[in-house]
C-alpha cells in the first residue's frame, strides 16, 4: 500500500500499525493538504466486525472534541473499506505507566472530560484501554479507537451476552456480558488510572476466564499498598471508580473528573481522615458507601462475604486479610470505615491487633465476627475496643445490619452474645477478685495437659507450692479435680483457647 494514491486523493506514505480489524496507515490528503491516518478494513472480516467498522464512523461522526479523534469519512464501495480519521502526533498512553500522580491526575481528567462529551451524546466507548488513548507533544490526549463505541440508536451487532472488550480493563457487568450504559466506561477509566499511578494492573490473570472472574468478583488491591506515597485523595477517587456495582461508582464522567482535580489536595488529617455522619436510626442506610476491610483466614468464607458486601451499594471493601498482621498493617495504610476481624489468625490474632488499632486509629470501628462464643473472648474483645461481636453464623442481613450499626456509634451484639457478655462479665469481675496471675498462670499449664512436676519447673515453684496452688483453684471454681478445675476456667472466661496454644 505504500506510495499508492486512493480515489486519486489519499497518497499513502507510512504504515502506522496493526490492530485486529483494520491496518493503519499514515497519509496525506490532496485535496485539503494535510496529514490524515487512513483504517483500511482487512479482508475476510466476518460481517459482524464490518458493521462495528462502519458504525465507528457513524458513532464517532457526532462527535466534535478536542480530546477525541476526528472522523473525516467513511468509504464503503471501495475495494477494500476504509475510514478517513485525524492523524495524531504522540505516544500512546501505555509511555505515561507508571507516571507521576499528577500526570495520571492531568491526563485522566481529559479522558474524564471527553467521555463525558461523548455519553450526553448517548454514545458509550466500550473499550477504554492505554492503546486506545493517544498522547500528543504538548500532553493532549486523544481517544483514538470508537471501533466499539455504541450509540443509543444502534442495532447490535453482538449477540446477546457476548463479551467483548480487552479482558484486563472490562467492567464487571461487560465480563459478564450484561447490559451497559455509561458507567462501563468510568471503570474502564478507573483501571488506567490505576495502572498508571503503580505500573501494574489490579488485574491479572494468564487465564481469560479467572480474569474476567476477578473482574467480576474481586477488590482491587487497593493502590497505597503497591505506592504507599499516594494521596489518600486520589486513592479514593480510583477505588470509588472500581466499584463492582455502578451504582457506587461516580454516577457521570464529569463527577469523577472533578474529585480528580480536588484528589491532589492537602489530605486530611488523620482525625478528619473518616467523614463524621450524625448518629441515624438502626434500619437507615448510611449517606455514603462504608470502606471495609475483611480479616479473616479462611480465604472461601473471606471472598464469599467480600462477594456479598460488594453486591449492596452501601459497602466497598478496599482491602482483606488472611492473618492478624496483614489486618493491621492494612488498617493503618487504608483508614477503612469499619475493619471486619476474625479472632482467630495466624501470627497476630484479633485480640493482640485490636489494642493497637483502638490506640493508633481511634476513628476506625472494629466489628468482631468470629466462631468463638465463649463468655471470655467476647469480654476481652469488648474491653479491647470491639465496637460489636458477632457470631459467624449470622446470617447476611444481621452481618450488614452490624456494619450500619457499628459505623453509626451503637454497640453491636449478634443474636446469642448478649446473655454471654453480661454472663462474662460478671464471672470476669469475679476471676479478678478471686484468681491471681500465678493461679491463671498455672491453670494454663493444666489445660496444655502439663502435671504438677512439669508446672513446678516452668514456674520455678516446689512442687509443695503448685500443689497447694491447684487446691486453692478447685475451691475458689468448686471442681473436684485440677482437670475439671481448668475446663471450668475455660467456659467461664478466666483462660482462653487461644492462650492455651500460645505455647
Amino acid at each position: 500500500m505504500l506510495g499508492r494514491t486512493l480515489l486519486n486523493r489519499y497518497h499513502i506514505t507510512d504504515h502506522l500499525g496493526d490492530g485486529s480489524t483494520a491496518t493503519v496507515y499514515k497519509a496525506v490528503d490532496t485535496r485539503l493538504g494535510r496529514q490524515v491516518a487512513l483504517k483500511i478494513l482487512l479482508p475476510h472480516v466476518r460481517s459482524s466486525t464490518r458493521s462495528r467498522f462502519f458504525q465507528e464512523a457513524r458513532a464517532a461522526a457526532q462527535l466534535n472534541h478536542p480530546n477525541i479523534m476526528a472522523i473525516y469519512d467513511l468509504v464503503e464501495d471501495y475495494e477494500q473499506p476504509f475510514l478517513v480519521v485525524e492523524y495524531v502526533e504522540g505516544v500512546p498512553l501505555t509511555d505515561y505507566i507508571p507516571s507521576t500522580p499528577e500526570i495520571a491526575v492531568n491526563l485522566g481528567y481529559q479522558i474524564a472530560m471527553a467521555l463525558e462529551y461523548a455519553h450526553q451524546r448517548q454514545i458509550i466507548h466500550r473499550d477504554i484501554k492505554p492503546a486506545n488513548l493517544q498522547v500528543t507533544p504538548q500532553m493532549q490526549v486523544k481517544i483514538m479507537d470508537l471501533g466499539l463505541a455504541l450509540p443509543r440508536e444502534a442495532t447490535r451487532v453482538t449477540a446477546e451476552g457476548m463479551i467483548i472488550g480487552t479482558p484486563a480493563y472490562l467492567s464487571p457487568e461487560q465480563a459478564q456480558g450484561h447490559a451497559l450504559d455509561h458507567r462501563t466506561d468510568i471503570y474502564s477509566l478507573g483501571i488506567v488510572i490505576y495502572e498508571m499511578v503503580t505500573g501494574q494492573l489490579p488485574f491479572d490473570a494468564d487465564d481469560i476466564s479467572a480474569l474476567l472472574l476477578q473482574q467480576v468478583r474481586q477488590p482491587p488491591p487497593p493502590p497505597r499498598l503497591v505506592i504507599s506515597g499516594l494521596p489518600v485523595g486520589l486513592e479514593t477517587v480510583i477505588l470509588k471508580a472500581l466499584a463492582k456495582h455502578p451504582t457506587r461508582r461516580f454516577q457521570s464522567c464529569r463527577a469523577m473528573a472533578d474529585a480528580l482535580q480536588e484528589s491532589l489536595k492537602t489530605d486530611p488529617l488523620p482525625d478528619q481522615a473518616t467523614p463524621v455522619r450524625p448518629p441515624a436510626g438502626p434500619t437507615s442506610t448510611p449517606a455514603h458507601a462504608i470502606r471495609l476491610i475483611l480479616a479473616d483466614d479462611h480465604s472461601v468464607l473471606r471472598k464469599a462475604l467480600i462477594s456479598s458486601l460488594e453486591a449492596q451499594p452501601d459497602f466497598t471493601v478496599i482491602g482483606e486479610a488472611s492473618n492478624g498482621d496483614e489486618a493491621l498493617t492494612q488498617t493503618l495504610a487504608l483508614k477503612p470505615d469499619v475493619l471486619v476481624l476474625d479472632l482467630n489468625m495466624p501470627g497476630k490474632g484479633g485480640l493482640d491487633i485490636l489494642p493497637v488499632i483502638r490506640a493508633r486509629m481511634p476513628d476506625v470501628k472494629v466489628l468482631v465476627l468470629t466462631g468463638r462464643e465463649e463468655s471470655g473472648y467476647i469480654v476481652r474483645a469488648l474491653r479491647a475496643g470491639a465496637n460489636g461481636y458477632i457470631l459467624k453464623s449470622a446470617d447476611e442481613d444481621e452481618l450488614t445490619s452490624a456494619i450500619i450499626k457499628v459505623m453509626q456509634g451503637h454497640l453491636v451484639l449478634g443474636q446469642g452474645v448478649t446473655e454471654k457478655v453480661v454472663t462474662g462479665l460478671l464471672r470476669g469481675a469475679q476471676a479478678e477478685n478471686t484468681l491471681s496471675d500465678v493461679e491463671r498462670s498455672t491453670l494454663l499449664y493444666v489445660a496444655r495437659g502439663q502435671e504438677n512436676d512439669e508446672i513446678a519447673r516452668h514456674m520455678g515453684l516446689s512442687m509443695t507450692m503448685v500443689i497447694e496452688i491447684i487446691a486453692g483453684i478447685m475451691n475458689k471454681l468448686g471442681a473436684r479435680d485440677r482437670n475439671e478445675a481448668a475446663l471450668l476456667a475455660l467456659r467461664e472466661g478466666h483462660i482462653l483457647l487461644d492462650e492455651i496454644h500460645a505455647e
